[in-house]
């Protein structure tokens, strides 16, 4: 039976980074309840696109159009960034890609991210592609489980999944606090993960894949979602206020079936790679599972450096974690993302 490993990963992000000061100052934001909640984030720098300057000096809103225009150049850019750098971790070639399964959540393109990207590296053109749209930040692990499955069907064949989020492209600026907590959180990001599976008898460098387990929480169906707001003549993403507790209420329920599954209990995992949600969610899962500061360092730091990278942000983590080269053989993982759904998505590997 072959086993499936994640071979390495890859990241990149938009050129620009600005600290949550510098944002304020750049919109001009006064309202002392806006500049509290940004300053308060627990991030102290975000990879951002800003609008362009207008001729009265001030930061133009942008339409609809033009952001959809902005999420393709960015998605397509920072993209092959993140894949690239994912093929140089593992030592592989474009030629080696066999499956393309990209994520976004930050605009929509027809074709999709999948088929640009082919088309700007040079992939073959007969490789396997799935795109996953508009599923928000758990989208990742909802991707690595369809990679996973591609890969156990293709024996030594290497999948790309491919996150790709173009937060800069998906803002409305005004003075709601609705928007404000939006604006305060996400930044700009891409992130790459190869899997390839083998014969058990072979060795590939990497976690093993051991299972999926996940929760969509029906009643908390509005508390994330992605709208057209009449007023800004665009889209407009939203926030329930509840989204900790719902979250952290839930955690558990979810993780212990995942480790459950596999014999295992919480005090066997010794990785834990939680999405870069915001401070309250971060906080909530940690006291949830039991989890100490030191369990959810990546987590935090990535939320510190980067902000909320969405579907990307699970992925930045897993990279510091190998950079870090402390797993060792038979250590357990677990992967977390939440998003709208409200969802929980988690994933459990082996060193």
């Amino acid at each position: 039976m072959p086993q499936v490993r994640i071979a390495g990963v890859g990241t990149a992000v938009s050129p620009d980074a600005y600290s949550q000061e510098e944002v304020l100052d750049a919109f001009a934001i006064t309202d002392p309840r806006i500049r509290s909640l940004f300053l308060n984030s627990a991030i102290q720098r975000r990879h951002l696109t800003l609008p362009p300057l207008g001729a009265d000096g001030r930061r133009v809103q942008e339409s609809q159009g033009e952001l959809l225009s902005k999420h393709k150049t960015m998605a397509v850019a920072m993209g092959a960034r993140a894949l690239q750098a994912c093929l140089k971790n593992i030592g592989a070639d474009i030629s080696d890609v066999r499956h393309l399964c990209c994520v976004t959540s930050t605009g929509f393109l027809t074709p999709g991210l999948s088929a640009l990207l082919i088309n700007e590296l040079g992939l073959d053109q007969h490789c396997s592609r799935s795109d996953i749209v508009g599923m928000g930040c758990n989208a990742g692990l909802n991707a690595l489980n369809v990679a996973t499955g591609w890969s156990m069907a293709h024996p030594d064949e290497l999948a790309i999944v491919l996150c790709a989020e173009a937060c800069s492209a998906a803002y409305v600026f005004d003075s709601t606090m609705r928007t404000a907590v939006v604006n305060s959180l996400f930044g700009d990001g891409a992130a790459a993960v190869a899997l390839r599976s083998e014969p058990s008898e072979n060795t590939v460098p990497g976690p093993r894949i051991l299972g999926f387990a996940s929760r969509i929480i029906t009643e908390a169906l509005d508390a994330m979602r992605y709208e057209w707001d009449e007023d800004a003549g665009k889209f407009s993403f939203f926030l329930d206020p509840d989204i900790p507790y719902v979250v952290g209420m839930n955690a558990e329920e979810v993780v212990d079936r995942l480790l459950r599954a596999a014999g295992l209990r919480r005090s066997d995992v010794r990785h834990w790679l939680v999405h870069s949600g915001g401070k309250k969610v971060i906080d909530a899962v940690t006291v949830n599972l039991g989890l100490t500061r030191y369990d959810v360092r990546h987590t935090t730091g990535v939320l510190r450096d980067y902000g909320n990278v969405s579907s990307a942000s699970f992925l930045f983590s897993y990279e510091r974690l190998q950079e870090e080269r402390v797993a060792e053989t038979g250590d357990y993982g677990v992967l977390m993302t939440m998003g709208p759904g409200s969802t929980i998505e988690t994933a459990l590997v082996q060193w």
